[in-house]
């Protein structure tokens, strides 16, 4: 009965395993705005102390 408990559960882990490893390669194609890197325009004044 216990053996059985494993085996689900790392059929599980395996099921899980592939489906995140596909929903990285597959996710960008399907949903880019997911995947998209933040627009936003960063500046920062900085001061150097050059002696």
């Amino acid at each position: 009965m216990l053996w059985r408990l494993i085996k689900f559960i790392l059929f599980l882990v395996i099921l899980g395993g592939i489906a995140l490893i596909a929903y990285a390669y597959v996710g960008p194609v399907l949903m880019p705005s997911d995947f998209a890197a933040p627009s936003a325009p960063v500046s920062e004044n900085i001061t150097l102390d050059v002696d």
